[in-house]
């Protein structure tokens, strides 16, 4: 789903999104598989469940932010350090940020990517709902970012292996809940 400017200004940019509004934007996505079908359908299940779903603290089910990262090269992977699985840069979205603001956030931290969403306007191109680390739900919200053809410095503390991978190789890494997002990002 593409936001126009407009509309992520009224859905406060500088902010969380309301359950409301989260609910809206994942009922209005349309899935591009099987399994996201079915992602959709437990997050919106699980959002009729949660007070706040961001809170990581707050229970073991919570919405998360990440990113596919596109450019000349292909997209960019990052091999996580306690999963030990190449995955695309993302995580939890922190008090008064809005999803694709984490997203950003995350990706510049985990590769130190100048990154922006395409057109100066956030896309949720995928949505996935999968286990995480420390036995964590994670209702992950999916965006596009660009990055130039640089070569990625990951923050300090962050998993040091970072690269560009080509489409075919990046998926052929990927597990099961990267395919779908990566398949999506490539056809824009």
């Amino acid at each position: 789903m593409t936001l126009p400017c407009g509309a992520v200004n009224d859905l406060a940019a500088r902010h969380r999104l309301s359950r409301e509004q989260l609910v809206l934007m994942v009922e209005r996505h349309v899935p591009g598989d099987r399994r996201e079908e079915a992602s959709r359908s437990r997050f919106l299940a699980e959002l009729e469940h949660l007070d706040d779903p961001y809170d990581e603290a707050g229970g073991p089910v919570h919405v998360t932010a990440s990113a596919v990262v596109i450019g000349a090269r292909g997209t960019v992977l990052h091999r996580h350090r306690r999963l030990h699985r190449w995955l695309q840069p993302g995580g939890h979205i922190d008090h008064g940020e809005a999803p694709w603001e984490a997203a950003i956030r995350e990706t510049q931290e985990e590769t130190g990517l100048p990154v922006r969403h395409p057109g100066g306007a956030p896309a949720m191109i995928h949505l996935d709902v999968h286990a995480a680390a420390l036995g964590h739900t994670h209702l992950d919200l999916r965006y596009l970012l660009e990055s130039e053809d640089v070569d990625p410095v990951p923050a300090p503390g962050e998993s040091p292996s970072v690269r560009w991978f080509s489409w075919e190789a990046a998926e052929a890494i990927a597990d099961e809940a990267l395919i779908g997002a990566l398949r999506a990002a490539r056809e824009r």
